[in-house]
């Protein structure tokens, strides 16, 4: 399932739900089918979101069991920060937009 932010100012992000959820529960929202961050709160979200990202800095142990992909090649591990920064620059360039500034997301259901 997709989840899609949208902002007022700045736009579109489009991400699977599994990372979706862990970016919003970082940040304590819940992960509804439909939300929003008011301006007031994109601060706040944005520096729970840089935490998160500074706690997850150092990557986990890759498996060494031997296993490639069809290319003979490793999968390569995507960190918390590789999938939060869009998510943080949304928050912070919207939330020097004007008063009526926000951001929603939408997905088909709850995630």
């Amino acid at each position: 399932m997709l989840v899609r932010f949208m902002s007022s100012e700045t736009g579109e992000i489009l991400m699977f739900a599994d990372p979706a959820r862990s970016l919003l529960q970082a940040i304590g929202k819940a992960t509804t089918a439909r939300g929003t961050f008011t301006r007031e709160e994109m601060p706040a979200a944005a520096a729970a979101l840089r935490a998160a990202v500074a706690r997850a800095a150092a990557p986990p142990p890759v498996d060494d069991d031997g296993e490639e992909d069809a290319w003979g090649k490793a999968e390569p591990v995507v960190v918390l920060g590789q999938r939060a920064w869009p998510l943080i620059d949304m928050l912070e360039r919207t939330a020097q937009g004007g008063s009526k500034a926000n951001i929603v997301w939408e997905a088909p259901a709850d995630f």
